[in-house]
């Protein structure tokens, strides 16, 4: 019997001027000793491990790989990586009130959506949302959204974590993504810092130690300046009947608080993963992805690096399936009318879509916010404390609250026995398989209806002179898209479908958080505002509020599931183990393989996914786990035929032709090849 050889080629249209192993924090990457370099002039000709995608997770995967002495990791990324001439110069060039960069108030002042460290998609018209085309920013630039986002670093729930692990309780390597590991794997990664006595006395702060990281690269705490409205938050919000929580952090994520930050306290600025670092480990060890290609000048010049392990794909929800798709893995259906060769057929690629949606009440006030403060240009807005303020007031609050006990009770009867046949012809595909996981989706998420899991997050806002804002936006959605190409040319931008409001309960559940948002502005002490500026005092029945939302959606930015952690059977992308079925030595480790949602924001878990991605992968080649996602058999790879062992179980090996296997603009225009 002879191994199936499969030769990974790439072309990746990428600033080198950063790439191969990145770290998250300088100063505790530089503690362990590692070297920075810069690799515009100087690719090694090859590599144990590559990472497609310099964002969050893949940035965290390139640094902790590349602790164990014996691997070599390079990390390609489309974006700038922050030195001269980069993210980070251009952040310092355009804050003239501060020299520090990422400044935390940068995110509402000085943001970089509208600048080259934005990919700035756009969904396609959404139909039930007045037809609208929805803004989706993602960050191009290492660090990835997390670069650019407004910094809440909070947790998903036990409840919700562990729906998660009971999709696939029956996968090997499903013990990672339960509660207690991956709460473990959350703290790792970051190093809490409590608040100031001052900060947590305004803002009625409380904390527990033992749910905290303390050693981690990520510091995360609270800002140094503080707002009255954000230390009225939760007397306002338990005047509407919602309880202050006291364990958010530790799997009870339900209740208001003031959440955490990703800031640094030490100089007030915004931590994320950034910092290029690499080990110069020889190589060692050869599973069967052999090289990938590379270029600067967006194709023309193509060079070539040695590919020893794995290649693990970090694009992001839009980037990794967009990978895939152009590798010519993924829906028939997709594929051909692309253009492209199926190589293996993965129906549930790009499937599962899942996001958070918003909509904002908003009141006037001529109380001090931090938008007046900073339009009065006085010298508070030149403090770096005021510079570390970000909106952190939130709620997570359960159906119940804002329909009874009974009435909860009553919509999960209504949602599981009367909305799932139609909500059937609203998922973007007739496969079987991406069904059954719809179906098993849909089943975990019903079991959330009338217990304590949040069904909707409640923000306040005030960033903008004049306005509060209080958000509503839905944490876990029956709608289900799709993102899709439409091109074999991997330098057009992908199609992002996520059906928003396509299932009637979304409607429900959001109509209500917004009736519980404008309530919290009508609650004391929040009454003092001088008015309501939408949707105004006209509103007031159910059609007329849902008629008003549909024409305020915008995203929450919390996309996932459109590389599903589920079995082969139901859809899935990657199994327990992060594999992609049928491919020998890839995987995924980002949100998408989320297959269902969080009552959070996606930073905190994709940080805690990340390092259990990279402790999973270096426990096998420490030979710690007998999980292997390599393939072997018998074939040829001269007339595309060959059969072998894949993550599924099942028997199949595939030859793809030149430039099979290939990631749209989204990632880093990288075109990969198994032959």
């Amino acid at each position: 019997m002879t191994t199936s050889r499969r030769t990974l080629h790439g072309l990746a249209t990428i600033f080198l001027a950063s790439s191969v192993v990145a770290a998250p924090m300088e100063g505790y990457w530089e503690a362990q000793s590692l070297r920075a370099r810069n690799l515009v002039d100087s690719i090694d000709t090859s590599y144990d491990f590559i990472v497609v995608g310099g964002g969050l997770a893949g940035l965290v995967l390139g640094a902790r790989l590349s602790e164990d002495s014996k691997h070599t990791v390079l990390v390609l990324e489309a974006g700038g990586d922050g030195s001269s001439g980069g993210l980070l110069d251009r952040i310092r060039q355009t804050t003239a009130k501060l020299k520090a960069a990422d400044t935390p108030a940068d995110t509402y002042y000085n943001s970089l959506w509208g600048t080259e460290y934005n990919w700035a998609f756009t969904t396609v018209p959404q139909q039930n949302v007045a037809n609208k085309a929805v803004t989706w920013p993602r960050g191009k630039g290492l660090g990835g959204s997390a670069a650019i986002n407004g910094a809440y670093l909070n947790r998903p729930g036990e409840l919700e974590v562990n729906e998660w692990h009971d999709l696939v309780k029956d996968m090997d390597g499903a013990s990672n993504w339960q509660w207690s590991t991956f709460f473990e794997a959350m703290k790792k990664s970051e190093t809490f810092n409590p608040p100031s006595d001052d900060i947590a006395s305004q803002a009625g702060i409380t904390w527990d130690a033992a749910d905290h990281g303390t050693s981690g690269p990520i510091h995360y705490s609270y800002p140094g300046y503080m707002f009255p409205q954000v230390g009225e938050w939760t007397t306002a919000l338990k005047n509407v009947g919602v309880q202050a929580s006291k364990e958010t952090y530790g799997g009870a994520n339900y209740g208001s608080y003031i959440a955490t930050s990703s800031i640094n306290p030490s100089n007030w600025t915004r931590s994320y993963s950034r910092r290029i670092l690499f080990d110069q480990a020889s190589p060692s060890g050869n599973l069967s992805a052999t090289a990938v290609e590379y270029s600067r000048d967006g194709g023309k010049t193509v060079n070539t690096v040695k590919v020893n392990k794995e290649v693990i794909l970090s694009g992001g929800v839009v980037g990794s399936p967009a990978v895939l798709l152009h590798s010519g893995v993924g829906p028939r259906d997709v594929l051909s009318g692309a253009g492209i060769d199926i190589v293996s057929e993965l129906p549930g690629v790009g499937h599962h879509l899942q996001d958070h949606v918003a909509v904002a009440v908003q009141f006037t006030t001529d109380q001090p916010t931090m938008g007046s403060v900073y339009a009065a240009n006085g010298s508070e807005a030149s403090d770096p404390k005021y510079l570390s303020f970000v909106n952190s007031a939130t709620a997570y609050v359960n159906l119940g609250t804002f329909l009874g006990t009974d009435g909860a009770s009553g919509f999960k009867t209504d949602v599981r026995d009367n909305m799932y046949q139609s909500s059937i012809a609203t998922v973007p595909s007739n496969d079987s398989t991406v069904l059954a996981g719809y179906k098993a989706i849909y089943d975990a998420k019903v079991n959330l209806l009338d217990g304590p899991a949040p069904q909707v997050e409640l923000l306040l806002a005030i960033n903008t002179a004049g306005a509060v804002r209080f958000t509503a936006a839905i944490q876990h959605p029956f709608s289900h898209g799709q993102i899709y190409i439409n091109s074999s040319n991997p330098f057009d931008a992908p199609v992002i479908d996520p059906r928003y409001l396509s299932h009637p309960a979304d409607v429900v559940i959001l109509r209500e958080g917004l009736k519980l948002a404008r309530k919290i502005g009508q609650a004391e002490p929040y009454n003092g505002f001088t008015g309501e500026a939408a949707p105004g005092a006209d509103v007031q029945t159910d059609e007329q509020w849902e008629t008003w939302m549909r024409g305020q959606v915008t995203t929450e930015f919390h996309p996932s599931g459109t590389c599903a952690m589920l079995p082969k059977t139901e859809g899935g992308v990657v199994d327990a183990n992060l594999r992609v079925y049928g491919l020998a030595n890839v995987r995924v480790a980002d949100a998408s393989v989320y297959p269902t949602t969080f009552g959070a924001h996606y930073m905190g878990p994709t940080y805690g996914l990340a390092e259990q991605a990279s402790t999973l992968i270096r426990n096998f080649y420490s030979g710690q786990s007998s999980s292997n996602g390599g393939g072997s058999g018998t074939g040829s790879t001269g007339n595309g035929t060959g059969t072998g062992s894949n993550s599924d179980g099942t028997s199949s090996a595939h030859t793809l032709s030149p430039r099979a296997l290939a990631t749209s603009l989204a990632v880093v225009g990288f075109i990969a090849l198994f032959v």
